[in-house]
């Protein structure tokens, strides 16, 4: 246990909800979203994501989907359950 475990708790873990394999991976340490993930979150963030299913990309609040992706509704919308 750390000096700031206490404050910080547990930083091996995310505790966001997000699920490896169906919404990120992890590639060189870093969390890299899934084109589902993106789709299902509904705009674009502007950090260039790999798997960016925006046009164009990294344009912050962009909600317009390249050609050949659908929309998919959110889980909440009774999307993806698991």
């Amino acid at each position: 246990m750390g000096y700031f475990d206490d404050i910080f708790g547990d930083s091996d873990s995310f505790s966001d909800g997000l699920k490896e394999g169906l919404d990120f991976t992890m590639e060189k340490g870093y969390r890299v979203m899934t084109e589902s993930y993106l789709v299902r979150r509904g705009y674009c963030c502007s950090n260039g994501c790999t798997h960016c299913p925006y046009h164009p990309r990294a344009r912050k609040g962009n909600t317009v989907l390249r050609k050949g992706i659908k929309a998919s509704p959110s889980p909440s919308q009774g999307g993806d359950k698991e």
